[in-house]
C-alpha cells in the first residue's frame, strides 16, 4: 500500500485537479477553489503567494496541499495560518476533502494528522476545525484527531443555512 503524503500542487496535476473539482462539486463541495476561467498556472502561483502571505486579497495566509497516494490525487487540504472573521466562525484552520472514489480508506484521518503538524509549524497551537452537522464521517475524523466539540451551530445562525459543528484540537 502506498503512503499518503501532502505536497504542493504542481503544473502537471491540472487534469486530476480539475477532475477532482468536478467530482466534489457534485457533492456540493469545491475541491480546488479554482474558477473555470482561471489559468491553472496562475492558480498554482496564487496558492504559493497565499502560503507566503503575499497578495492575499480576500484570502488569509495559508498552505494549500494535495494528498497524493502513489501518484494519484486523492484529496486536498487547506491549512490557514491565521483566521479572518468568517474563518474564525465557520471555516476554521484546516479544511480537507477526499475524492469520492477514495473515501473510507483512512485518507482523511491521515490528512488531518499531517495538517496538524504543518499548522503547528506555523505557530497555530489551538486548531479550529468545522464540518457540517450531518457529515458524520468528517465528525468522526475530527474526533479521532483529538477534536473536542465546542458546539453545534444551528442552521439559523449559519451564513449558508446549514448547521455545522465547531471542534478545537489542542
Amino acid at each position: 500500500m502506498s503512503t499518503l503524503r501532502l505536497r504542493p500542487l504542481r503544473l502537471d496535476d491540472e487534469a486530476a485537479y480539475r477532475a477532482a473539482n468536478v467530482e466534489l462539486a457534485a457533492d456540493g463541495f469545491r475541491f480546488g477553489f479554482i474558477g473555470d476561467d482561471e489559468p491553472f498556472a496562475e492558480h498554482v502561483a496564487r496558492l504559493e503567494r497565499q502560503r507566503r502571505g503575499r497578495d492575499l486579497g480576500d484570502f488569509v495566509e495559508g498552505t494549500w496541499l494535495v494528498a497524493d497516494v502513489g501518484g494519484e490525487l486523492v484529496g486536498r487540504v487547506s491549512i490557514r495560518h491565521a483566521l479572518n472573521e468568517y474563518l474564525a466562525f465557520h471555516g476554521g484552520h484546516i479544511g480537507y476533502a477526499v475524492r469520492p472514489a477514495h473515501r473510507r480508506r483512512g485518507h482523511a484521518r491521515e490528512m488531518l494528522r499531517q495538517s496538524l503538524v504543518i499548522a503547528r509549524s506555523y505557530g497555530v497551537e489551538r486548531v479550529l476545525v468545522t464540518c457540517d452537522d450531518d457529515n458524520i464521517a468528517s465528525a468522526a475524523v475530527i474526533e479521532s484527531g483529538g477534536g473536542v466539540l465546542e458546539r453545534v451551530v444551528p442552521a439559523a445562525e449559519s451564513d449558508d443555512g446549514v448547521a455545522f459543528r465547531r471542534y478545537w484540537i489542542d
